[in-house]
């Protein structure tokens, strides 16, 4: 694994712990994050599985959740911390069972950091959605066991 995918796991673990313990709960691996992708790896474990010994369905939701985020909350730390990032609806697929650890992955960077950028420049919320696809490469290759569209909602923090 490279020195920044255990950076950022690191980061995404902390701030689970300090923030929101189910991420860090749940033991997220950043497995790839660049400017234009993020992919997040949620291993399927005793805490994460549900009763017939798939991924539950709020464990997938979570991975979805720090996928679809991660870019962006990147960016508004480069830019130095002067927006607030929610997210404000949530839509999901389910297509099969998540039998193995799962793959978040999200490629809508530009989308994120264009976003970020207008949330910056205005003074009302901004809006934007993005897709997170979940695979469970093991069981299923690059076959799809879920899909996300998340809308995300920035606005900048006030003075």
């Amino acid at each position: 694994m490279k020195l920044s995918n255990l950076k950022n796991t690191a980061f995404v673990r902390l701030f689970g712990w300090t923030k929101i313990p189910l991420i860090a709960h749940l033991r997220p691996v950043v497995e790839e994050l660049t400017d234009n992708r993020c992919v997040v790896r949620f291993p399927l474990r005793r805490r994460s599985k549900n009763h017939v010994g798939a991924m539950y369905f709020g464990a997938l939701c979570v991975g979805a959740d720090v996928a679809g985020g991660l870019i962006a909350m990147q960016e508004i730390q480069k830019r130095g911390n002067k927006v607030v990032f929610l997210f404000k609806d949530y839509h999901a697929e389910f297509f099969k069972r998540a039998e193995g650890d799962v793959l978040f992955t999200c490629e809508q960077g530009e989308t994120l950091r264009a976003l970020v950028a207008r949330a910056e420049e205005s003074e009302v919320r901004v809006e934007d959605s993005v897709r997170v696809v979940a695979t469970v490469p093991s069981k299923l290759g690059d076959e799809p066991v879920a899909r996300f569209d998340l809308t995300i909602s920035l606005k900048r923090r006030r003075k």
